[in-house]
């Protein structure tokens, strides 16, 4: 995985019109499938009267994340695939998008319904704030007295925090480490 990627700072929603049908996109950031599903359950209890509340969420980021998405009874394909193809484009993580239908009276086949929701998708993420995520693993550190200082140094060096210190014979430390530090910070330890 790698070290930094960006997900949504916070929620975003947007709404787009094709053919009487009323489109509304919404947006947030979720680092779990529960808070994905939390969200889209939201979504569904603010607009009951909906015909359809299509979703997609990509949980983590590069190689290890997890999917999900739904056509919520519009044609196979047609909905739920578009959307998740466009957020996974997009290069956000830890990310859900819910886009809500108003049916308004026309059919829109199967090419018009891939357009509208991923044209839906695509308007939401132009207008959704991003932040920058940075991995980070928590450690934890037995050392002497003696390296007790230069310890915080290097922390303060590889961009970690202090979770926890524990005195007794030796120091304790528990820190939180960006991942790709890790190892240099366990080396400099060392040396």
């Amino acid at each position: 995985m790698s070290e930094a990627f960006y997900v949504p700072a916070g929620p975003a929603r947007t709404e787009i019109r094709v053919l009487n049908s009323r489109f509304i996109a919404s947006l947030a950031p979720a680092a779990s499938v529960e808070a994905a599903r939390a969200f889209i359950a939201s979504v569904r209890a603010e607009m009951p009267d909906a015909s359809h509340h299509v979703h997609a969420y990509v949980i983590g980021h590069g190689a290890t994340t997890t999917l999900g998405t739904t056509d919520d009874g519009e044609p196979p394909g047609t909905a739920g695939r578009p959307t998740l193809a466009v957020l996974r484009g997009s290069g956000l993580g830890d990310a859900v998008v819910v886009v809500t239908r108003y049916f308004g009276g026309t059919l829109l086949g199967t090419g018009g319904l891939v357009r509208a929701y991923g044209d839906a998708a695509k308007a939401v993420l132009a207008i959704a704030p991003r932040e920058e995520k940075i991995e980070r693993r928590a450690l934890r550190v037995l050392l002497p007295y003696s390296a007790y200082d230069q310890a915080r140094r290097l922390l303060a060096a590889h961009s970690g925090a202090a979770l926890a210190e524990e005195f007794a014979a030796d120091v304790t430390l528990d820190v939180l480490l960006p991942a790709a530090q890790i190892a240099p910070f366990v080396a400099a330890l060392e040396t």
